[in-house]
């Protein structure tokens, strides 16, 4: 888990500055009007760390909770293209700070604690599968926003 808290801080430190180096008109250019903008991208990621700080601490003290993320319809409901870039990256930073506190204080034992992620099936996934899987879809997605950052695939 130090890896991921580790390679998180790393990641916050360095992209809240390339974040913030956009042009406001470039970070909320819509390349199609259904695709999302640099701007809205973050947002997903602001949805995807409420989503899976929830995983992080309802693991803990439930048995295989189900908490399932409809990643457009939370892009939409959260207005994020109509938000300053600024409240965007700071959210942003902080929701991924409160995830490095959390991990941090994740006993090893919980690590194994599992949550269902399926949205029609079940999809066990372990918090540490999860934290894993959660910076790499973040280095994912900085990759559309910022290229050639991260020399990562995700499905």
């Amino acid at each position: 888990m130090e890896k991921v808290i580790k390679e998180l801080d790393g990641i916050l430190t360095e992209f809240s500055r390339k974040l913030n180096a956009i042009p406001d008109f470039e970070f909320n250019a819509k390349p199609l009007p259904k695709k999302w903008s640099k701007q809205e991208v973050i947002g997903h990621l602001i949805d995807s760390a409420q989503n899976n700080l929830r995983r992080f601490i309802t693991a803990q003290y439930e048995t295989n909770p189900k908490i399932v993320y409809d990643q457009d319809f939370w892009v939409r409901a959260s207005a994020y293209q109509g938000a300053s870039k600024e409240e965007v990256i700071q959210l942003w930073v902080l929701i991924n700070r409160r995830i490095q506190a959390v991990l941090k204080s994740i006993p090893n034992e919980n690590l194994a604690s599992t949550c269902d992620t399926g949205k029609q099936e079940v999809s066990l996934k372990t918090i540490e599968w999860l934290a894993h899987d959660y910076v790499k879809h973040m280095k994912h997605h900085l990759n559309q926003v910022v290229a050639g950052s991260f020399d990562v695939v995700y499905p």
